[in-house]
């Protein structure tokens, strides 16, 4: 019994010796395989990527904006303390005590234990400038300034 050879009728360029690395599914009930559309991932990295420096940046900002508002309270803190002790004092300051800052009309500044409210129809004084604690270390704690006051009315 002479063996025929065995002819495949499936043409053999339709035929994978691989079909599991093929780009596409190979049978009917292979799963759908589609190509990944590159475009959409580098456009979703690149959103990401935007967010995350977006972010970054904005943190850094409000941490520049913080040091320059500190930056400013040093100066104003510097300032007040130049003109208190420039200004005209008819009493030895107290450690934790209050005082306010005035500037008379001749544009000289006064310490005075009271308070702007306090005064009445005597006003001696041009402006007031700020209220003032002295610390122990002879710096002076701004509780109250000008702006605040002018802001209230």
């Amino acid at each position: 019994m002479e063996e025929k050879p065995f002819i495949n009728p499936i043409d053999p360029d339709k035929v994978a010796e691989n079909p599991g690395l093929l780009p596409y599914a190979h049978t009917l009930s292979s799963g759908v395989i589609r190509p990944d559309d590159l475009g959409k991932v580098k456009s979703n990295a690149l959103l990401a990527m935007e967010q995350q420096t977006d972010m970054q940046l904005k943190q850094i900002q409000e941490q520049i904006q913080l040091l320059f508002n500190q930056a400013q309270d040093i100066k104003s803190r510097t300032d007040i303390s130049l003109w208190i002790y420039q200004a005209h004092m008819g009493f030895d300051p107290l450690v934790g005590h209050v005082y306010h800052l005035y500037e008379k009309e001749d544009e000289k500044h006064f310490l005075s234990m009271v308070s702007p409210g306090e005064w009445g129809r005597s006003k001696k004084f041009k402006r007031f400038v700020a209220t003032v604690r002295l610390l122990a270390d002879h710096t002076w704690d701004i509780l109250k300034r000008a702006e605040e006051e002018s802001d209230k009315s």
